[in-house]
């Protein structure tokens, strides 16, 4: 099982451009934390310092920094940007998701997933 996480072409780009206006960030930072109505949400924001209970992982010149425990739920994870109609934004290939709710801004986990 692949247990990087990987972005896509648009995604880098989008990453990218989005990273460029700041020179303190060092690459892109991805969490999942406990919320809406599924369990779980998807946290993205430019990560500045990897800690000491963060993983690095490389995809299209791109850093991506992972704290281990929402790593065990994104694990295998591709990131992709999207733009439908009106709307863009990330959309998470994560083989980790047993089911989404209906607005698509949470999700659950399989019980699988160890620490």
């Amino acid at each position: 099982m692949n247990t990087g996480i990987s972005l896509t072409d648009r995604a880098a780009r989008h990453v990218k451009a989005y990273l460029a206006g700041d020179t303190n960030n060092i690459g892109l930072r991805i969490a999942v934390k406990p919320t809406g109505c599924s369990g779980y949400q998807y946290v993205v924001e430019a990560a500045e310092k990897v800690a000491d209970h963060d993983r690095v992982f490389e995809s299209n010149n791109i850093k991506i920094v992972v704290d281990q425990q929402s790593l065990q739920y994104l694990a295998g994870t591709e990131l992709d940007y999207i733009r439908e109609g009106l709307n863009e934004g990330f959309r998470f290939n994560n083989p980790n998701v047993q089911e989404t709710c209906g607005c698509g801004e949470s999700f659950t986990i399989s019980e699988q997933v160890t620490e």
